[in-house]
């Protein structure tokens, strides 16, 4: 096993370093990823260096229909919440529903987590499940 040690200053790194680069429709180079271990242990060594193949994540099967459906919801929900943010007709009534929900139990404490849930509960209303 080999041990990991990265420039002076750096204690660890954890996430991908290096990623494949596409280059007319195929991948160059391979994933390196760093990962640092958090969990107790009497093993001085807690970071661990590893490479992944260029075409590691890429997809093989076809999309489902209901991983279909939610894409499709989640276009068409950022797409309203963008329209009602700008929206002059409404925003009044959206900011003063917003803070009188804000400080309530499960109430949505950013005023784009309110839209999204406005706009998604109007979405899911036009559009029932089977």
């Amino acid at each position: 096993m080999g041990k990991v040690s990265y420039s002076p200053g750096i204690q660890y790194v954890q996430g991908s370093l290096a990623k494949p680069k596409k280059v007319d429709g195929h991948n160059h180079g391979d994933y390196l990823i760093g990962t640092h271990r958090v969990a107790a242990t009497e093993n001085p060594d807690c970071t661990r260096l590893y490479i992944r193949k260029g075409e590691t994540y890429k997809r093989t099967s076809a999309l489902s229909t209901k991983e279909i459906a939610a894409r499709t919801r989640f276009a068409a929900v950022k797409a309203a919440v963008a329209d009602r943010a700008i929206n002059l007709t409404t925003i009044g009534a959206d900011q003063q529903a917003f803070e009188a929900q804000k400080n309530t139990v499960g109430g949505k404490k950013t005023f784009n987590a309110y839209l999204w849930s406005v706009c998604g509960a109007a979405y899911d209303a036009e559009h029932p499940k089977n």
